[in-house]
């Protein structure tokens, strides 16, 4: 299918590995021009690289942090106007909401609802100006599915849910469509490192873990990045635009319920 969005401009976060990076090698294979932004330089600058041989979009790069001031600065004064946004950051750590402090929730906050409203507040006007936008964030299933431990990743990205629901409907008929992506259990490095933790903390190996999952999942394995990706590469497509303001959950059917 041709999406209809190559020479488009994308601004992809978090693009050095992971979601990030499948979100932006799917774009690049359509023919989009992508710039790829982490925080740091080295993966970041490989990352874009490899992105670069992948197909037919550029591919240039920015290191910079998305949560501060002058991250975003530096992003838009090398590319001040995009067609496309998607936006992704790490999730906080899980714990304990008796042991966060304001500090812990202020940092959760930042990277997970307030960096993206920022980006947000950047872009939209301009391409509602335009006649064409799309802005995808990648947020999790646990906002749709709550888990014990993961409040501060749930509160941020839950106030960004609100805030976007809200948003969307203003932006749609001038062509902007904003959705979220709430990606389950994926085949990531992050996904490894919680792996290891919970072996660790269970006196288990990682295999045995990593079973164990599984074998609770109606899928039976765990989500690859490209599947992900391809899905957000649709939504930024010419054939998205009255899919608007959606939460769309891709898990693989763990999620227990109807809606």
């Amino acid at each position: 299918m041709d999406l209809g969005i190559a020479g488009k401009k994308a601004l992809v976060c978090g693009a050095s590995s992971g979601l990030g990076y499948a979100c932006a090698e799917a774009l690049v294979k359509d023919g989009v021009h992508v710039v790829v932004v982490a925080r740091t330089e080295g993966p970041l600058r490989e990352a874009a690289e490899r992105l670069a041989a992948h197909g037919a979009g550029e591919v240039s790069w920015v290191a910079a942090d998305v949560t501060t001031d002058e991250g975003r600065a530096r992003i838009f004064a090398a590319h001040p106007d995009f067609d496309i946004l998607v936006t992704n950051a790490g999730g906080p750590p899980p714990g304990d909401f008796r042991q966060w402090d304001r500090e812990t929730w202020h940092r959760a906050i930042d990277a997970n609802m307030l960096a993206p409203i920022e980006l947000i507040k950047a872009t939209v006007d301009g391409m509602m100006a335009r006649g064409f936008g799309r802005i995808v964030n990648l947020t999790s299933s646990s906002v749709k599915s709550p888990l014990d431990g993961l409040g501060l990743s749930t509160g941020a990205r839950g106030g960004l849910t609100a805030f976007v629901s809200g948003l969307a409907r203003s932006t749609v008929a001038r062509g902007v469509t904003i959705n979220n992506l709430l990606p389950g259990t994926f085949d990531t490095a992050r996904l490894e490192s919680n792996f290891a933790a919970q072996a660790k903390r269970e006196g288990k190996t990682v295999d045995q873990v990593r079973e164990a999952r599984l074998a609770k999942h109606p899928a039976h394995r765990i989500g690859q990045p490209s599947e992900l990706g391809h899905t957000c590469a649709y939504l930024c497509s010419v054939h998205a635009g009255y899919i608007n303001g959606q939460n769309i959950l891709l898990d693989g059917g763990s999620f227990p319920g109807v809606f």
